[in-house]
């Protein structure tokens, strides 16, 4: 055992020295934030600070902006949101429309043609403008179909847009901070590209405006949200909850936090990525038990598009047809009286007593039942409450128009007015669109 334990002494005495002769080769571990001499609070200080920007960098992306809807079918034609841009931040109230991708808001750069809006015209800063070689410009210009460029093209992207309605904007790309409350609210800023808005026609009335401009939210990459999601910030998903049963406003949302998923019909986007709008293909479609299109299958009635930038909802010639004459069918001997006088909406009925809401009206009518061709077994109901109008006169209205007024020919477009009582999902990570009845009650919980 002696001998035994002088081994070991030695192994040991050799492997200290071995240690020693080696010094200048031992790793020492260094902290990664030091603190100052004996400074133990400075030190937990930091160390929070860099936990908190990490963990926060991980979860920012999970997270979701909400925001306020403010407006009505009738009689403002429109849904808004206000929007705190610029440092420090002001607000704008800016219409939604799922049917275009760009932003824009009046801008004094200086002004051409601006209606007076709610709030001052924006004012540019310095280093703001967007050059023509940006990719968002070329997006820009591409959805427009026109490609042109100010005279000292490396500093300036212009850009035009037109819409359905023959309203039309011009201006150039600017990027300025966008504010936004989050879910967990918190406040989001992001870098943000939009429109400076200096010549408008009809996109706002000439006269005073509820709005200063559009919230463009189709799913091209200079939508708001497209540019946010690129960024990390939130999922490439929006939504909308248009309040039901005559009241006004809603909520609408960025992320992907307020959707549950197993509570939706969802339906896939079709013509991805040609097509920008938020296409959904063709669908039969029923009035009560009675279908539109004879053959069964909706083909020829033309594809559908979500779009919240439209108040009515606009229906292909073959189809505002055959919808119109099988409403007509069916109020056969109702003791309804057709009646014109209404200088818009020019197809209404009036009873002796007259209507005092559409809850009262929507007795006489039948559910509208969309079963969309992609998925065979999905469809979407919209309720008389989603296609009536009561007008001051107490007459009650189609709000379904024939899309040929506006240059809509070939395919049918839902507006807000199908929206009520819905919520409605953009999903771009997925490429969907979903739905489901709501009371929209959710943004008063949060």
């Amino acid at each position: 055992m002696g001998v035994l334990t002088n081994v070991f002494l030695v192994f040991v005495l050799f492997c200290v020295c071995m240690c020693v002769s080696q010094q200048a080769d031992v790793y020492r571990l260094q902290p990664k934030y030091p603190a100052a001499d004996n400074d133990e609070e400075g030190s937990k200080a930091s160390f929070v600070s860099r936990d908190t920007n990490r963990i926060g960098r991980r979860l920012q992306a999970h997270q979701t902006a909400i925001f306020s809807l403010k407006g009505n079918v009738v009689p403002y034609g429109l849904y808004y949101v206000t929007m705190l841009v610029g440092n420090p931040s002001k607000p704008y109230f800016l219409d939604v429309d799922s049917g275009s991708e760009l932003t824009w808001i009046q801008c004094d750069a200086p002004c051409i043609s601006c209606a007076k809006g709610p709030h001052p015209l924006y004012k540019l800063k310095k280093g703001s403008l967007v050059p023509s070689k940006d990719p968002l410009c070329a997006a820009v210009q591409a959805g427009s179909g026109h490609y042109h460029n100010h005279k000292e093209a490396s500093q300036r992207c212009d850009y035009d847009v037109a819409y359905a309605d023959h309203g039309y904007s011009e201006g150039f790309l600017v990027r300025d901070s966008v504010r936004a409350l989050l879910t967990n609210k918190t406040v989001l800023t992001a870098n943000s590209v939009f429109g400076c808005g200096y010549n408008q026609r009809e996109s706002l009335p000439v006269s005073d405006a509820r709005t200063d401009g559009i919230l463009g939210l189709g799913s091209g990459m200079a939508s708001l949200p497209s540019q946010w999601a690129k960024q990390g910030l939130i999922k490439n998903v929006i939504g909308h909850c248009i309040f039901g049963a005559g009241r006004d406003g809603g909520y609408m949302f960025f992320g992907d936090d307020l959707v549950s998923t197993s509570a939706m019909t969802w339906v896939p986007m079709l013509g991805r990525p040609s097509i920008k709008h938020y296409y959904v293909g063709a669908a039969q479609m029923n009035f009560g038990n009675k279908p539109l299109d004879k053959d069964g299958d909706g083909k020829k009635l033309g594809g559908i598009i979500f779009d919240s930038g439209s108040t009515y909802t606009y229906f292909t010639n073959q189809a505002y047809g055959a919808f119109l004459s099988v409403v007509k069918e069916n109020l056969s001997g109702k003791q309804l009286e057709q009646d014109s006088s209404d200088s818009f909406l020019s197809l209404c009925w009036r009873r002796k007593e007259g209507f005092r809401s559409v809850a009262e009206a929507a007795a006489y009518f039948k559910p509208l039942t969309l079963k969309f061709r992609s998925t065979k077994t999905k469809q979407m109901e919209i309720f008389p409450e989603g296609y009536l109008v009561v007008n001051k006169k107490g007459n009650v209205c189609l709000g379904i128009l024939n899309g040929t007024a506006i240059g809509i020919v070939d395919t049918n477009v839902l507006g807000d007015i199908s929206f009520q009582g819905q919520l409605v999902v953009y999903d771009n990570e997925k490429n969907q669109i979903g739905w489901a009845r709501s009371d929209c009650q959710e943004i008063s919980k949060l």
